[in-house]
């Protein structure tokens, strides 16, 4: 009885996750629902190509259809042109509830000519505070470039345009939680944030520049797909072969990793002495690579 209980429980298991064999090639009217912002989001080409904007009454967002607990997402963006200081382009992965999970992507616009900044974060269990932020080599809102989330049992990675730029390592045995039971949803949102995103809130948004416009394509997701009375024992039980775990990290990938962290990172929690007179958060002691 208790192995015939067992063996329909992996079953169901089975059942309740799509596993990664195949990626999604997605197209936004299957896989995405815009969620807030009336006519300000909008899915065209066929569902190949999705915008979001932002005028003075409100800016946009939308989320995904589907739950997704590890594997990698991948997206196209272009981000908001010209003057974008105030404005904050955000693509995420997000759980709900007081004690979420996620892994950010934010996009803190400048004035013209001025660079973004690329702001990241990981929350474990409702607790973030763990910013890296970047200058990116290229101008993002002259044409589409890849953001992706590879996230796994034992790491997470950032890439831009495939290249790694920053790693959060797994750390629970420094008793440091990291996402790994709560699917989540992805996010997109683009939205006024001018009280601090531009240089501390000092440059305010310039509306007469608006409506300000992303747009989005070539979302991709090799990653679990999860339903409701999914077992997170189970899925995390899988081995790194089943994950399909691709070297990311290859000796490549931790060269260009080192130059992106050298060269174009502006802030890391885990050099802010400031911040953490008394001592750096206990994850950061395996932040090297």
């Amino acid at each position: 009885m208790g192995q015939s209980s067992s063996l329909t429980t992996a079953m169901v298991a089975v059942l309740l996750v799509m596993m990664l064999g195949s990626a999604y090639s997605g197209n936004f009217f299957n896989e995405f629902d815009l969620t807030w912002g009336d006519h300000r989001g909008k899915i065209f080409n066929g569902g190949n190509m999705l915008s979001l904007s932002l005028d003075r009454v409100s800016g946009s967002g939308f989320k995904s259809k589907k739950e997704y607990l590890f594997g990698r997402i991948d997206m196209q963006l272009k981000l908001v042109a010209g003057n974008s200081a105030g404005t904050v382009t955000a693509y995420y992965l997000s759980s709900q509830g007081a004690t979420h999970d996620e892994i950010d992507f934010e996009f803190l616009g400048n004035e013209t000519g001025k660079p973004y900044v690329l702001h990241t974060n990981v929350f474990a269990q409702g607790k973030g505070n763990r910013e890296q932020q970047f200058y990116l080599w290229f101008d993002p809102t002259k044409n589409f470039h890849t953001y992706s989330i590879v996230w796994r049992p034992q790491h997470i990675i950032f890439l831009v345009d495939n290249l790694p730029i920053r790693v959060f390592n797994n750390a629970e045995k420094l008793s440091v939680p990291f996402p790994k039971n709560q699917p989540m949803r992805i996010y997109s949102s683009l939205w006024n944030a001018d009280d601090w995103a531009t240089r501390g809130g000092l440059v305010k948004t310039d509306w007469s520049k608006a409506p300000f416009t992303a747009y989005y394509r070539g979302f991709n997701a090799a990653a679990c797909t999860v339903s409701s009375g999914f077992d997170p024992k189970f899925k995390t039980s899988l081995s790194d072969s089943e994950l399909q775990t691709e070297n990311e990290l290859n000796a490549y990938g931790r060269r260009r990793l080192r130059w992106v962290q050298k060269y174009f990172m502006i802030y890391n929690y885990c050099s802010d002495l400031k911040r953490f007179p008394r001592g750096f958060p206990p994850e950061c002691k395996m932040s090297r690579i």
